[in-house]
């Protein structure tokens, strides 16, 4: 069995986002699964120095073009939402409690639905009433998912995903390691299937 991609995103990266709808099916073409982790961004610029593109006044306007762009490329739905950036936590904690308690493939279809929503719709995801209905609508005991999100033991479990993530040279989102090699960025994905295909970097 060969190992996984692992894919690292914060659920309010518009770049993530597009990853996430395209990981799959790239893996899948090569005998790979995607081993998700949910962190959150601010953790790691935090730990690399670095600030969100958007926090720069030279840099906003053009990463805003890029990220509808960059959907627009994969062919993947984009509505920039009204409030860009926002705190994940409480979606990624969901992620991490279906990951653990239930299955990985429970968490990865949160980790679409969420996504999705953001992108979509501009379901606003650090809105505990909005993240709450929208866990109902894909599937999930909303009562549960909340509980799950203000639970200490899924805030660590997110903590330590964090620090795991650092731990392992993530500063940003996408970010995926395969087979030891490191790429970070949606538009690394013409390296990934390189490397997946002939096995060299």
């Amino acid at each position: 069995m060969k190992p996984p991609i692992d894919f690292w995103f914060d659920f309010s990266s518009p770049y993530s986002y597009v990853a996430n709808e395209w990981v799959d099916a790239l893996a899948a073409r090569h005998g790979r699964t995607v081993r998700r982790h949910a962190i959150l961004l601010g953790v790691t610029f935090a730990a690399a120095e670095l600030k969100s593109p958007v926090a720069h006044p030279i840099k906003r306007e053009y990463s805003l073009r890029d990220f509808a762009r960059s959907a627009r490329f994969e062919g993947v739905p984009y509505e920039q939402p009204a409030t860009f950036p926002i705190g994940t936590q409480n979606a990624a904690r969901v992620f991490w409690w279906l990951h653990d308690s239930r299955s990985p493939t429970d968490a990865a279809h949160w980790a679409r639905s969420a996504f999705r929503a953001y992108f979509t719709r501009g379901v606003a995801l650090n809105d505990p009433l909005a993240l709450k209905a929208l866990a109902a609508d894909s599937g999930l005991d909303a009562d549960a998912a909340e509980a799950a999100w203000n639970d200490p033991v899924w805030k660590d479990r997110l903590k330590r995903a964090n620090d795991q993530a650092i731990a392992a040279g993530v500063f940003g989102a996408p970010f995926f390691v395969v087979d030891g090699e490191p790429f970070w960025g949606n538009d690394r994905k013409p390296q990934i299937e390189r490397v997946l295909a002939t096995g060299r970097f």
